[in-house]
């Protein structure tokens, strides 16, 4: 089949991807040989340059989250890379370079991505580090900034300080003069996450975080929490949580049931709120997409904003990448180059 926007003798007709051949561990992760992707209408087709490693797709591996109804079967949820075909109105934006949100499908040679989750990446920007940009920065704006509607001068707690999210939370957060405290599970991963730019890290294995923000805080709490953790966090959470506070759960690492006690909820008029982005609708995620160029796509541009970067590996060493994320010793974001 030809492909919209190129002539058919321009693209291969297969790829190589990263499949899953049984779910498991990292070895789960083979390259396979599959067709290169056609986009539809409004979507394009990318050469991937490099796509994002995330703990979504370390779930996906291991048979626990399996990709929404129409989406590959391949892991990954970012890329970045040129538009190399596309179909409809999206014609407009061949040999642009994009960074893009995907619903899977990332880790391969070529990825189909709907044209309204892509975003540009500035000429002197690494394509690599665009990379990494996508998901963390959807998943941060959409729920700290759009569901917890944080503001300038107002203090957040941040669980995870040094993962991608933790550390995309702090770097938005000091563009916009947002106080961070993060958790981290080492002194060592306390010091990165300060010299990264967070106001204060704690030691979650040998401090009471409840007790240190509110030391930090002179007792008055935090105005938002963004929890990765959920389980027994959620009630040490609200304790940390001043009048009005709001809370946001974007993951269940430690659990997904929780026991709170309710007066508290009342007493301080807090707001428990949550969401997955992955199930979202292309429209939901456009919109994120058009909110990030308007406000924060200036600091990209400007090189103000950068992911913190980990390691890169090549694409077919997918396996090593996730097993140094299942180690848990990783700083910021892992990449696999293509």
């Amino acid at each position: 089949m030809a492909i919209e926007g190129v002539k058919p003798n321009d693209l291969p007709t297969e790829m190589t991807v990263i499949g899953i051949a049984v779910p498991g561990g990292p070895e789960a992760l083979v390259p396979q040989r599959r067709p290169v992707p056609v986009p539809g209408p409004d979507e394009v087709l990318i050469k991937v340059a490099a796509a994002g490693v995330n703990r979504p797709d370390m779930m996906q591996r291991q048979g626990k989250y399996p990709p929404p109804p129409g989406a590959p079967d391949i892991p990954g949820l970012e890329v970045s890379g040129i538009i190399v075909a596309a179909g409809g109105s999206a014609e407009l934006l061949i040999g642009r370079r994009v960074c893009a949100l995907l619903p899977g499908g990332g880790y391969a040679e070529y990825a189909v991505a709907p044209a309204g989750q892509c975003l540009p990446v500035p000429d002197d920007y690494d394509l690599v580090e665009a990379a990494a940009l996508p998901e963390t920065l959807f998943t941060v704006w959409s729920n700290l900034f759009e569901r917890a509607y944080v503001v300038e001068g107002d203090v957040v707690l941040v669980h995870g300080g040094t993962s991608g999210i933790g550390t995309m939370a702090i770097s938005l957060c000091k563009l916009f003069d947002i106080g961070v405290i993060v958790t981290c599970g080492s002194d060592e991963k306390c010091e990165q996450a300060k010299a990264w730019g967070a106001d204060h890290a704690i030691n979650y294995r040998s401090q009471d975080f409840v007790e240190e923000v509110k030391r930090i805080t002179g007792g008055r709490g935090v105005q938002a929490v963004l929890d990765m953790v959920g389980g027994d966090y959620l009630p040490r959470n609200i304790q940390c949580l001043a009048e009005d506070g709001r809370h946001v759960s974007i993951a269940v690492m430690g659990g997904p049931k929780a026991e709170v006690f309710i007066p508290a909820i009342m007493g301080k008029r807090l707001t428990l709120t949550g969401s997955t982005l992955r199930p979202r609708s292309v429209a939901f995620k456009s919109l994120v997409a058009d909110e990030l160029m308007r406000v924060v796509w200036a600091f990209i541009e400007q090189g103000r904003l950068r992911p913190a970067m980990d390691m890169r590996f090549p694409l077919a060493e997918a396996a090593a990448a996730h097993a140094r994320m299942d180690a848990g010793e990783h700083f910021g974001k892992i990449v696999l180059t293509v």
